[in-house]
């Protein structure tokens, strides 16, 4: 049996090549040149891309060997285009004499690492992932205590009219990125367990098989959830996530497509609540419809994003040959629209192909588990990549209104970047267990037989 880490390998190296190459670009393009720091931050990218490819070489053989490769890419790309937003800030601070701001690559760099001792130490200490259904309710009431821990007071930070940080002195985090990981695994185990009640239909209404009254409380409680954070931490990003999630794992549990009808009506019926009650989401949708009537206010961000995707047409401008630090926040919400001005709209498709190919593999995990924990976890988590790309895609693009998501790897942020990495390392713990050849079912005849070539006649 091919456990494919050589393949892995390859990719790894392939990833890191470019990333040279777009840093040095960058360099060449803005007048940096090639510094001895380059050469240092390639040096740590390279060190830690090849600890973790050790670690599942020998912790988890038997994984599927694109998805490392392809979120180091992405987490390369992040480190590359924040890299140049860091040029663009300091050149924009000595034209106006002013003190040059601290490199936010290094920030990154930093997190990137911490991430990835992260990573390492899940796939070391998490030998069978069935383990976690054990703390199935332990892990719930753990996600729903970070998801409100920004409201605690002193401690809760409200940065661009959200309340999603915690700050301790100089630290701060966002703890909905770990709590998206512990409900996906409590949903996983919950459902795993009451899926059969939850597919029963009692009664149909206009031809859609509707469950027992009693068994619509779950989806119930995830609806009013959703719309709590949606109220008191203004959070719309994660209010989405968190009720997407649940009404896509529940489908993919139970098979029922009722459960999807009564998932959109109850998301119509929050929407409208919510649109009708609160004055910040009827600023984000009206902002939506009408970004131009605003431009020098509350649309300005998207109006300057649309902006600069038009700049960068099909090839894009050239990395360092843009003006992506024209949109605020643009290492951050706007990240992509920053790629797409020096990419192009087919550095776009790239990115989102390399999502694509994320979320595929992670798909294909869930098919091949055999046990329906695994399926429905490595299913969510799956999941959880696809929202968080679409939103954000589609609030840069215009395609839907602006929620705060961050974009998976490319972002900057420690709490996003460590989030997705573990999430990557459940995954590949996950597919090792699946993919692993079971030899308890191999006699030992079998195991002795070998395939002998065919003797051509003539």
């Amino acid at each position: 049996m091919r456990n494919r880490r050589n393949l892995e390998l390859v990719l790894l190296v392939f990833a890191w090549a470019l990333g040279i190459l777009g840093t040095l670009q960058v360099g060449w393009a803005t007048g940096e040149g090639t510094p001895p720091r380059l050469w240092i931050t390639t040096g740590t990218v390279a060190l830690i891309a090849l600890v973790m490819h050790l670690v599942v070489r020998f912790r988890a053989t038997y994984a599927d060997p694109i998805m490392l490769p392809v979120g180091t890419l992405l987490t390369i790309l992040g480190l590359i285009m924040i890299y140049r937003l860091d040029v663009a800030d300091a050149r924009r601070a000595q034209l106006n004499d002013a003190p040059i701001p601290t490199p936010d690559v290094y920030s990154q760099l930093t997190w990137f690492a911490i991430a990835g001792i992260l990573f390492c130490g899940v796939l070391i200490l998490l030998r069978d992932h069935r383990r976690l259904q054990r703390y199935t309710f332990t892990f719930g009431l753990l996600g729903l205590f970070l998801m409100v821990l920004p409201l605690a007071p002193v401690i809760g930070t409200t940065v661009n009219g959200a309340t999603l940080w915690i700050r301790i002195g100089t630290f701060s985090f966002q703890p909905a990125e770990i709590a998206k990981i512990l409900i996906t695994i409590f949903f996983a185990g919950y459902l795993v367990k009451t899926r059969d009640s939850l597919a029963l239909v009692r009664t149909k209404v206009l031809g859609v098989g509707l469950p027992r009254a009693k068994d619509l409380g779950p989806i119930v409680i995830a609806w009013a959830i959703s719309l709590g954070v949606l109220v008191f931490q203004r959070d719309l990003g994660t209010s989405l996530l968190f009720f997407g999630l649940f009404v896509s794992m529940l489908y993919i549990a139970t098979q029922r497509r009722s459960w999807l009808f009564i998932g959109f009506f109850l998301f119509l019926g929050g929407a409208y609540f919510a649109y009708s009650t609160f004055g910040h989401v009827q600023a984000r949708v009206t902002v939506w419809i009408d970004p131009w009537s605003y431009a020098d206010t509350t649309g300005y961000q998207i109006v300057q994003s649309i902006f600069g995707l038009a700049n960068g047409g099909i090839l894009g401008a050239g990395l360092g040959q843009g003006f992506p630090n024209l949109v605020p926040f643009a290492s951050t919400d706007f990240i992509i629209s920053a790629l797409g001005e020096e990419l192009g709209i087919t550095g776009i498709f790239a990115i989102l192909l390399l999502y694509a190919i994320l979320i595929e593999r992670g798909l294909r995990t869930a098919i091949t588990c055999r046990d329906g924990f695994g399926q429905l976890l490595a299913a969510g988590l799956s999941i959880t990549f696809a929202l968080q790309v679409f939103v954000i895609v589609g609030g840069v693009t215009g395609l839907v209104p602006l929620t705060g998501l961050t974009t998976p790897f490319l972002s900057y942020g420690g709490s996003s970047l460590i989030a997705n990495w573990v999430i990557l390392a459940l995954l590949l713990r996950i597919s090792d267990r699946s993919r692993r050849p079971d030899l308890s079912k191999v006699s030992p005849d079998d195991a002795m037989t070998q395939m002998v070539p065919r003797v051509s006649k003539s």
